[in-house]
């Protein structure tokens, strides 16, 4: 889902006499960016100017003048509550660094690629088996508070779910089973479901970051890592054959790295420990042809996990409907309540 950002009547160019629309930071040089402040952070403004978003950094800022004209002196104002679906006035999508609502963080600046050998290390202890009474799959922590992400097929039709992680207790492998899984929001069109691990004293998990599919580069290499038919923690590499694999409606990246029934929801990843895919099929009867769905349709469904909230009362489906309004409800026999 493409997000955009209210349009704003804003302005950059060298400050005058006259007044000045909506907030305006007067810069060192004697000039001005007019538009909306969206977050005050510790060395830097975020600002809206209508058409882009500027970082400027608070050591430039001279003033800061809040929805006034540049001859008064207004007081202190308070602060506003961010847009629903944003993260300090900023899409969930484009902020930065991770936060609660967001679940998930992402790598920020762009890091080194490094040996598939030394980030096995890193991520492996994020990568977990997901079991249920039909079958297993696999998955990977986006957050420390328990929050996981898997295929929909993986946990299609069951709620005794249980998950098995890999602590690294003093150099060596601790197996826990994680067995009070609750799921959170589940989308059958995308093959994605949102769990989290809620055992009473459970730790802070390891995470690992979202990358950004649109950047990769079909020949990149990557690896997957995931449980194939139950043999857990097993790595396989390859590169990216193509990013565009059209299947059934959808866009998938084609992947030589080996996939096996048991990868179904584990992480494929880049050289530089980010997840940019979710593993989910393969073609049987070829080999070196496995598929992965792309990062960016995982970040869209966490951002827009409300719509895909999966409800007890309503375990067929993964969507949770809002009350109808007062004229249906009326017409369908329901009592409404008389206004106050």
């Amino acid at each position: 889902m493409i997000r955009r950002m209210p349009a704003l009547a804003a302005a950059i160019g060298v400050a005058s006499g006259a007044g000045w629309p909506a907030d305006t930071l007067v810069l060192k040089d004697q000039a001005a960016v007019s538009g909306r402040v969206l977050a005050e952070k510790a060395d830097q403004y975020v600002v809206d100017v209508g058409y882009t978003v500027l970082l400027i950094p608070k050591r430039e800022v001279v003033e800061v003048r809040r929805d006034a004209p540049a001859t008064t002196n207004p007081g202190p104002t308070e602060p506003q509550a961010p847009e629903p679906g944003t993260v300090g006035g900023i899409p969930e999508a484009a902020a930065e660094p991770a936060s609660p609502a967001r679940l998930f963080r992402t790598a920020g600046e762009r890091t080194r690629e490094r040996a598939v050998r030394e980030l096995v290390a890193e991520v492996g202890e994020a990568v977990v088996q997901v079991r249920t009474p039909s079958g297993l799959g696999s998955g990977f922590f986006i957050s420390p508070e328990g929050y996981l992400i898997t295929n929909f097929h993986v946990i299609e039709g069951e709620t005794q779910i249980s998950v098995e992680v890999y602590h690294q207790r003093s150099g060596q492998l601790e197996r826990r089973t994680y067995k009070q899984v609750r799921i959170i929001a589940m989308n059958k069109f995308r093959d994605l479901a949102l769990l989290r691990v809620e055992d009473p004293g459970a730790p802070a998990f390891v995470s690992v970051p979202l990358g950004d599919s649109d950047t990769l580069a079909v020949g990149e290499r990557v690896f997957a890592v995931g449980s194939p038919l139950g043999l857990e923690r097993t790595v396989t590499e390859g590169i990216i054959s193509t990013k565009t694999r059209e299947m059934q409606g959808d866009l998938y990246l084609q992947t030589t790295a080996q996939i096996n029934p048991g990868n179904s929801g584990g992480p494929l990843f880049n050289l530089r420990g980010e997840v940019v895919g979710v593993t989910n099929m393969k073609i049987s009867f070829g080999e070196g042809l496995g598929f992965a769905i792309p990062v960016k349709a995982v970040r869209d469904f966490l951002v827009n996990r409300d719509a895909f909230a999966y409800d007890n009362n309503n375990p067929s489906s993964g969507y949770r409907y809002l009350e109808p309004p007062r004229k249906l409800r009326r017409a369908a026999g329901d009592v409404v309540p008389a206004p106050q």
